[in-house]
This record gives structure tokens, sequence and C-alpha cells, in this order.
């Protein structure tokens, strides 16, 4: 007969199993996103996730995409790896998402 399973082993199995984790993550992604952004980007953006150091962002129209993507992404992708070094934010990637303009979140 084997050892008893920690419980700590079978809830982290849980989580990750679950895709638990990933929630809370993108959650606090999320927030992380609005407090950087402040509120007149993060309300027409859509966190999207990130992915080996790239964080995508969903953008409800071209124009505001043109002035994130020219304007103003050097200087959200400093604070966020000034702020959050722990997420290691190498670049963000803004995506044009039609289906943002109708959104009731």
């Amino acid at each position: 007969m084997s050892d008893p399973t920690p419980l700590s082993s079978v809830l982290a199995e849980l989580i990750a199993r679950k895709g638990l984790a990933r929630v809370q993550g993108n959650a606090q992604l999320i927030g992380i996103w609005k407090a950087i952004a402040g509120e007149r980007i993060s309300s027409r953006t859509k966190v999207l996730g990130l992915k080996r150091g790239m964080l995508e962002v969903g953008v409800d129209n071209s124009a505001l995409m043109n002035e994130l993507a020219s304007f103003q992404k050097t200087a959200l992708l400093y604070k966020l790896q000034k702020e959050h070094p722990e997420l290691k934010i190498s670049d963000i990637r803004f995506k044009l998402r039609s289906d943002m303009n109708s959104k009731t979140d």
C-alpha cells in the first residue's frame, strides 16, 4: 500500500485540470489592464490572454486600434513591465474585434 497523497497535491491537480488557475489569472490580468490603460481605453478593449509574453488585447474599432498601436503601445508596455515585472510581458498585440461593439458586460 502506498502513502496517502497530500491534500495540497490533489487540490493543485484538480485546479489545473479544471482550468481554475487560468480563470483566476485572466481576471487578475483584466484588472491590471484596466489600471494600466485607464477607463477610456479599457472600456473599449478586452484582454484576450497572455501567451509566451505577448499580451493580446481586443479593440472595438480600427481608429482606436491604430492609436494604441502607433502612439500608446510603448507607454502601456513600459508601465506594465515596470509595475508588474512578474508577468514577463515582452509585447502587446492589438486585435480588431468587431464583436465587442455589442458587448453587454
